[in-house]
């Protein structure tokens, strides 16, 4: 099978389903991963002191090394094949979203995956939102053969939206794979914090725990499926 990840962020993807991203790895299915936005710009202090050259060139290092984090994150998954847009971070929402849309439908027009994995459309974030928005759009069923389309949660973002509408109907079991995530994860150093934070390793440890007891695994990844048909 082909699966196709729409991911707003460098990480997202990591902390949302990295264990299920090695699981299909393993199946020997064809993983393509496609990152949106920066997931920089906005993050920078416009300080005065920092002329605006300077600045660009600070924010062009960082989204390179971020870039690189991401390419060692998704080597420890073996996915060979990502993509990275450049959208502003934090942003997307200022973007049209015919445009966003049309860069998707390419992906997909070239890739021609069976199974797309994105964002959630309850998350705090304001790119996930649109991230989710731009994918459901893309994979309207008209010319593709698109056989699920299923959504993930990314900590700090999903259970930090109230009133929460993340509600997973899907789980797959990563007892094997779980490790794996959390050194895949490691390798964003700016992104990791302690816990109690939501993006530490022991707290993805934690998440998987959690839907692993909800759905009679030792170790879980949840999913809400969107939409499935039967071709």
């Amino acid at each position: 099978m082909k699966i196709l990840i729409v991911a707003a962020h460098p990480d997202d993807e990591v902390l949302g389903m990295g264990g299920t991203i090695l699981r299909h790895s393993k199946l020997k299915d064809i993983v393509k991963i496609v990152y949106l936005a920066t997931g920089i710009s906005s993050r920078q202090k416009y300080d005065d002191e920092i002329k605006s050259k300077k600045l660009s060139e600070l924010n062009k290092n960082r989204i390179k090394k971020l870039q690189n984090d991401a390419k060692k994150a998704t080597k420890i998954l073996k996915v060979k094949d990502i993509s990275f847009y450049d959208f502003p971070d934090n942003e997307l929402d200022s973007v049209p979203l015919l445009k966003i849309v049309k860069v998707i439908e390419n992906e997909i027009k070239k890739f021609k995956p069976d199974i797309v994995y994105t964002n959630h459309f309850g998350d705090l974030n304001i790119d996930h939102r649109t991230t989710y928005n731009a994918t459901l759009t893309a994979c309207r069923p008209l010319n593709n053969k698109i056989k699920k389309l299923i959504s993930f949660e990314v900590p700090s973002s999903t259970e930090w939206n109230y009133p929460q509408s993340f509600n997973p109907n899907y789980f797959i079991n990563i007892e094997k794979e779980v490790n794996s995530k959390i050194k895949s994860f490691k390798m964003f150093k700016s992104e990791i914090r302690t816990f109690p934070h939501p993006r530490s390793s022991l707290n993805l440890k934690i998440i998987a725990q959690k839907w692993g007891s909800v759905s009679g695994f030792k170790f879980a990844e949840a999913f809400e499926l969107i939409r499935q048909v039967d071709i």
